[in-house]
């Protein structure tokens, strides 16, 4: 399952340690002013390798447009975009060829499909994101002229607020070898009432099902998400007057279908799995084993799931879109 969205269809290739990473979008509009320079600051802001909080691979992830533009506008057909891979080690990943790493789609790919490209996780690498980052750079540039914005945030990182103490759970976690989590928070902005359907169409469903499908995403809540089983429905609901809704505990979407306010969605980011402490696992032979990961990892891979997360959310919001014209 390859492919994302009914309308807006995108199919993403490539591996981590793969020649490239990319996505081949059919179903975007005519018309819509798209250059790579429209494309790039949203990878820019997902890449590795900016800071010491973040994973040392150094690539400068610059995207290609291959198909689908004339003299500076989408014609209708099918976007290829292409991101070459410049950064790669794979001899860091010798050790694990034939051990499982916990917390990693190793144990669970090799399950199913009985082979398992170890560099770097291959497929199921956080790397395979890019390709969705750019699919939703280009949304984004298809909802603007709607009005439409969309922005996340770092909200949390075990259990820190504020962002000093964010940076300080992470530098504490990285110098002791180990990793945290937090919680992302992503709004769209200026979305008209009407977009989804109230039953296997939900707007809801389809934004939570596209959150949860970013690697180490583990929850996701929309408006008060679980603390609306602590309140009562007098404090839940929404008051509706004449200028509109007066409070927002929905989060933007009632019965499936948007409400025009502000789409709120949370999500839980666990830890990064790949950590120096040692760990115990299993070979492919089933032998107990123990493993310390080297390599290059975020001690907390909250902060690049932002743009992620962002993306994620333009691209169901313009397939709920295209499929109301």
């Amino acid at each position: 399952m390859n492919t994302f969205g009914r309308t807006f269809r995108c199919t993403t290739f490539g591996e981590s340690h793969g020649l490239a990473v990319g996505v081949v979008i059919d179903g975007c509009p005519p018309g819509i002013a798209l250059a790579e320079a429209d494309i790039q600051p949203y990878l820019d802001r997902r890449r590795p390798g900016k800071g010491p909080l973040e994973s040392a691979r150094r690539e400068p992830d610059r995207v290609e447009i291959l198909s689908g533009i004339f003299e500076g506008r989408t014609t209708g057909a099918p976007l290829a975009l292409v991101v070459r891979n410049r950064d790669v080690r794979s001899e860091d990943y010798d050790a694990l060829r034939e051990v499982f790493r916990p917390g990693h789609a190793d144990y669970t790919w090799q399950a199913k499909y009985d082979l398992r490209d170890h560099r770097g996780g291959g497929r199921s690498s956080g790397r395979e994101t890019l390709a969705r980052v750019a699919a939703g750079a280009v949304a984004v540039r298809c909802l603007a002229p709607h009005g439409i914005s969309i922005r996340g945030r770092v909200v949390e990182v075990h259990a820190a607020t504020e962002p000093e103490t964010m940076e300080a759970e992470i530098r504490a976690a990285r110098d002791a070898g180990d990793s945290v989590g937090g919680i992302v928070e992503v709004t769209a902005a200026g979305c008209p009432a009407g977009l989804g359907d109230p039953v296997f169409g939900k707007l809801d469903a389809a934004i939570a099902g596209a959150m949860m499908g970013i690697g180490a995403v583990k929850g996701v809540e929309i408006g008060e998400g679980f603390a609306a089983a602590r309140l009562f429905g007098s404090e839940m609901n929404d008051p509706i007057e004449r200028t509109g809704f007066s409070s927002n505990h929905a989060g933007g979407v009632l019965g499936g279908i948007s409400t025009g306010q502000d789409i709120v969605v949370r999500l839980a980011v666990k830890p990064t799995p790949s950590i120096r402490r040692v760990q115990r696992t299993v070979d492919i032979s089933g032998t107990e084993r123990e493993i310390s990961v080297g390599g290059r990892h975020d001690p907390c891979i909250a902060p690049r799931i932002v743009p992620v997360a962002e993306c994620m959310m333009a691209l169901v919001i313009l397939d709920a879109m295209l499929e109301q014209a």
